[in-house]
């Protein structure tokens, strides 16, 4: 009966899966087809005896027929009902088939770009690293700044953008850059992208070619690693210390053309740079000429100790670039980054930015322009420091009875994460895994690791976690690691 087939190919779908009920069915239904379990020309039951058959309304019913008889799996007679059609291939009639001409389904290429640091499972719960808390956006503003330049919107604003971005916007981030970071920048040097990861991919394509080296941080932002593996390009781990990416005499053998680094706030270890080496850093780049890659990604979020300025600000050969983002101060969704470029290169950097992104959304950066300039962002900054601040020190306080010389916390003095250090023999992913079945979200530090091998950990996220939130769920991790650690309870 094809009823209990579609309730056997319903419950073959994802348990947790967020489709809705109509999508359900249809993908039930179309896979029942494909499979060959329901033969061309059949008529399928009429929508209300599916309907009282599967417990479901008439509505959801009749939604997924509708699209299936669409995409031409079904043909619907009047008069006579819905069949199956004749035209549709069937699975079942393929298997075992060998075709010399079938292509591979992904390239080598996507299938480690697929299966590598993936970050889909980075739901909104606690303790996702990385993600700021966008529920404190002042919404009805933005809507009405958007407003305001739609309406006020001429025919550029809505073109592709050959100058780097929007001018105002652009002279905004010179302003704040050269006062809050040290960065000495001109607005010609200022490339407006859709976020750090764009900025990345085009550092890449424009600065090395396929099988060049990249030297990147051990562990390292999974973002990066995808940019760099996106564009074939050879990945070089370094080693991470409590003063940053530390090169070793062996490191040298593999000259790089690339050099990324998070100097300000090692992602995900939380390690700064020392000035030692940082200026150590910049001598090796100019040793092999390579371009250094500094990601500020969470430099206005630091509660504790001096200000860190910036690589670029020591930069006297211009070979950094430097890369930043509004998404941890506004919100994710806003998809809008900004890069530094030495001044001999803006010109390429534009024109290949143009040909190969197609870049726009003119409006949205009028918008922000003028929230700026408004004080606005200002405003937004220092609530969020303050709030990043209160429910930074609640997590401390909450996980205190499990540290000590199992147990280590490095990286809280800036950003929107933390990370406990564990013991090497402590399955850091297992105990993830875990803590995923309690409601909390946290990373292993093991995976974020190119080639490393000693370190274990979690990453621990605070960003969107409400101060309550942290409050409730933060014994409930630290009694979940006292176990781990077979630490007694306080």
């Amino acid at each position: 009966m094809l009823s209990e087939l579609l309730v056997t190919e319903i419950h073959r779908l994802d348990p947790n899966s967020k489709l809705p009920l109509h999508r359900q069915l249809y993908e039930a239904l179309r896979r029942t087809i494909l499979a060959g379990k329901v033969q061309a020309g059949e008529r399928l039951p009429s929508s209300r005896d599916l309907m009282h058959d599967l417990n479901m309304s008439r509505n959801t019913v009749v939604a997924a027929l509708n699209q299936l008889t669409v995409e031409g799996y079904l043909i619907s007679r009047v008069g006579s009902g819905t069949f199956v059609n004749h035209n549709v291939p069937q699975i079942s009639k393929q298997r075992g088939r060998t075709d010399s001409h079938q292509p591979e389904k992904l390239s080598q290429r996507g299938q480690a770009l697929s299966s590598t640091f993936c970050a889909a499972d980075l739901e909104v719960q606690p303790f996702t690293p990385g993600i700021p808390d966008f529920s404190a956006f002042p919404l009805a503003l933005w809507q009405r700044l958007q407003n305001k330049h739609w309406r006020m919107t001429y025919p550029d604003m809505l073109d592709y953008s050959s100058a780097g971005g929007y001018g105002p916007l652009r002279r905004a981030i010179v302003d704040y850059l050269r006062v809050f970071r040290s960065v000495p920048v001109d607005i010609d040097q200022v490339i407006i992208t859709s976020g750090t990861q764009e900025s990345l991919g085009l550092c890449a394509q424009l600065l090395a070619d396929t099988q060049d080296t990249v030297w990147l941080e051990d562990p390292a932002y999974w973002g990066a690693v995808k940019a760099f593996m996106a564009t074939g390009l050879h990945l070089h781990g370094i080693a991470v210390d409590a003063e940053g990416i530390a090169p070793q005499a062996c490191d040298q053998a593999v000259p790089p053309k690339l050099i990324y680094v998070t100097p300000s706030h090692q992602y995900p270890t939380g390690a700064v740079m020392s000035l030692e080496r940082r200026q150590q850093l910049l001598a090796l780049a100019r040793q092999h000429k390579a371009w250094v890659l500094e990601d500020d990604y969470d430099s206005e979020f630091r509660f504790s100790g001096p200000p860190i300025s910036s690589l670029a600000g020591l930069d006297t050969d211009g070979q950094v670039i430097y890369l930043g983002s509004f998404s941890k101060v506004l919100y994710p969704g806003l998809k809008l980054g900004y890069m530094v470029v030495p001044k001999n290169l803006a010109v390429a950097f534009k024109r290949a930015h143009y040909d190969l992104n197609r870049p726009g959304q003119m409006p949205v950066q009028a918008a922000l322009a003028e929230f700026i300039d408004m004080g606005h962002f200002a405003s937004a900054l220092r609530k969020a420091r303050q709030s990043y601040g209160q429910r930074r020190q609640c997590l401390l306080t909450a996980l205190q009875p499990c540290l000590g010389e199992r147990a280590r916390i490095s990286g809280a003095e800036q950003g929107l994460h933390l990370c406990m250090r564990l013991p090497i023999h402590i399955d850091d992913q297992a105990l993830a895994q875990r803590l995923h079945h309690l409601g909390l979200l946290v990373r292993p530090l093991s995976k974020y690791c190119i080639t490393r091998r000693d370190l274990k950990g979690l990453v621990i996220g605070y960003g969107y976690a409400p101060l309550a939130e942290i409050a409730k769920f933060g014994p409930l991790l630290t009694q979940a690691l006292m176990q781990e650690l077979k630490l007694d309870s306080p």
